[in-house]
C-alpha cells in the first residue's frame, strides 16, 4: 500500500486494533463474498458548536482517529456508488427502496465526515484510492454490478453492502474505544447504531438468504 508514512501508519494501526493485521496491507481483489452491520435512518448527529471541547480537539487526534476518518470517508463514498446503482436497477422493489434509504443515510454521514476531516487538518483526498480494503466497494465490484441484471444484481449488492456495513461498524467500534477525539467518537457511535439497524433489515430482504448464505 503506497501511502505517505503518517497515513499508512494510521491505517495499519487501526486495522491492527481491529485484529485485521493480516490484511493491513491492501489486498488484491477477489470474487469471494465479503462479510458486513446497519440502521433504518441516517444518524442524527450534528457537528459540535464552535468553541466546544469537541470542536477544538484537533490536537488530541490519535492514529486511530486518523485511520478511522480516512477509511470511513472513502468507504461511504464507494458504497454510495453501488447503492445509487441498486436504487435504480435492483430487480426487487424492496431492495431498491432499501438501497435508496441507505444511500441517503450514507450521504448524510459524508456531510459530517468531510467537515471532521477538515477540523482534523487532513486532506479530503482518498488515501486508499485503488486499494482493496476490507469492506470497501471496489471498482471491480462496480463493474460487476453494472454488468449484472435481475436477481444476480440483487445478490451482488446484498453481499457487498453487508460486507461494507459489517466492516465499517467494526472500524467505528474501534474508534469508540480507542479514539482520542470526542467529536469523532460521537459520530462513530451514530454510525454503528445506523449500521446495526440496516444490517438487521438487509438480512430480511428478498433474496438475502441465497445471497448471504
Amino acid at each position: 500500500m503506497n501511502l505517505p508514512p503518517l497515513h499508512r501508519a494510521a491505517a495499519l494501526a487501526l486495522l491492527a486494533a481491529l485484529g485485521l493485521g493480516g490484511v493491513a496491507g491492501c489486498s488484491p481483489a477477489d470474487s469471494a463474498p465479503r462479510t458486513a452491520e446497519v440502521r433504518k435512518s441516517a444518524p442524527d448527529v450534528s457537528p459540535a458548536p464552535s468553541g466546544t471541547a469537541s470542536a477544538t480537539s484537533a490536537s488530541t487526534s490519535t492514529s486511530t482517529d486518523i485511520g478511522w476518518i480516512q477509511l470511513m470517508t472513502p468507504m461511504n463514498q464507494q458504497a454510495v456508488k453501488l447503492l445509487t446503482l441498486a436504487a435504480e436497477r435492483a430487480a426487487e422493489p424492496r431492495v431498491r427502496a432499501f438501497a435508496d434509504r441507505l444511500r441517503t443515510g450514507h450521504e448524510a454521514e459524508l456531510n459530517l465526515l468531510r467537515p471532521l476531516l477538515t477540523r482534523m487538518g487532513l486532506p479530503l483526498t482518498d488515501v486508499h484510492a485503488g486499494h482493496d480494503m476490507p469492506g470497501m466497494v471496489t471498482e471491480q465490484d462496480l463493474e460487476a454490478a453494472h454488468a449484472a441484471e435481475g436477481p444476480a444484481l440483487d445478490r451482488l449488492v446484498l453481499a457487498r453492502i453487508r460486507d461494507h456495513l459489517r466492516q465499517s461498524a467494526q472500524v467505528s467500534r474501534s474508534e469508540i474505544t480507542a479514539g482520542g477525539r470526542a467529536d469523532a467518537r460521537e459520530l462513530a457511535r451514530a454510525l454503528v447504531a445506523a449500521r446495526e439497524g440496516f444490517l438487521a433489515e438487509l438480512e430480511r430482504l428478498p433474496g438475502a438468504v441465497r445471497a448471504l448464505g
